[in-house]
């Protein structure tokens, strides 16, 4: 595994994250029913011809480390189901990175051999990022330096700019593997805050709309482009919605309960077209 660049502080994810939930239950979309890492699923199909092992090559930012876990992040907790649905043994490339943006993992994907070799030889891959990308913009915004008459033309560039990274980044992983023998998932974001009516009832009220009126629209847009993009190109596509107890003491990554609503949620998607 790389070590951790991390680059967007934490501080400045958290403003991000705090700005869109603050006072706010997140809702959860799709949590598994089925048992945690290590249980036994009720569904168990394998096909006689599957190989013996699978290379699962993981990308993306801290969710994809899985900080704030004290236990699992999502993609160990990925790879027991699979293993545990499929009986192959899988062999886990963690490659995500604290901090990590967009920029930065296409530039890693098209410039880094032991990323492009990573990628080229795997079995299953999952990437989330994005989340660092909005925390840039939501600084300058609350700083009153985004730009613009609106205070909004950071958020607006950062998306455009997002878009443009995500494009390029599927190309990449579409070059070096296919989705006809290749399981390629994505959780997007890694999971999406949700607003709270009341506090959006309350900043009508005020005449004064909340930070996270403001943010909504872009992240959004983010996640419509998230899932065109992969659903345009085969890739099977997760939102994950999360309640504000499923997220760590930190006020930014998701907890254990968090990491788990992530994994089952990829679960969700089948193993197609492996299985």
């Amino acid at each position: 595994m790389l070590a951790a660049t991390g680059r967007c502080s934490d501080v400045l994810l958290k403003t991000l994250l705090l700005a869109l939930f603050s006072f706010g239950v997140l809702l959860v979309c799709g949590c598994s029913t089925n048992e945690g890492i290590g249980g036994t699923s009720e569904e168990t199909t394998m096909t006689t011809d599957a190989p013996a092992s699978w290379n699962y090559v993981a990308l993306g930012d801290s969710l994809a480390a899985g900080t704030g876990a004290s236990q699992a992040g999502y993609v160990d907790r990925y790879a027991a189901y699979l293993e545990d649905d499929t009986g192959v043994r899988v062999s886990v490339t963690n490659l995500g990175q604290n901090g990590q943006t967009s920029s930065e993992l296409l530039y890693a994907l098209r410039n880094d051999p032991s990323w492009r070799l990573a990628v080229g030889e795997a079995n299953v891959l999952t990437v989330n990022i994005g989340l660092n990308d909005l925390g840039h913009a939501v600084e300058a915004y609350e700083n009153g330096t985004c730009g613009g008459a609106d205070n909004q033309d950071c958020l607006r560039e950062v998306v455009q700019t997002f878009e443009e990274n995500w494009n390029a980044t599927i190309a990449e992983l579409l070059g070096l593997r296919s989705t006809g023998d290749t399981i390629i998932r994505t959780v997007g974001l890694g999971y999406t805050p949700y607003l709270d009516p009341e506090e959006a009832a309350e900043g009508l009220l005020s005449g004064e709309p909340s930070d996270f009126r403001v943010f909504e629209p872009y992240l959004d847009r983010v996640n419509r482009h998230i899932a065109t993009t992969a659903s345009d190109n085969g890739i099977s596509y997760a939102e994950v919605r999360l309640e504000r107890g499923y997220v760590s003491q930190d006020g930014l990554h998701p907890n254990d309960e968090g990491y788990e609503v992530i994994a089952g949620r990829l679960r969700d998607l089948g193993y197609s077209p492996l299985v």
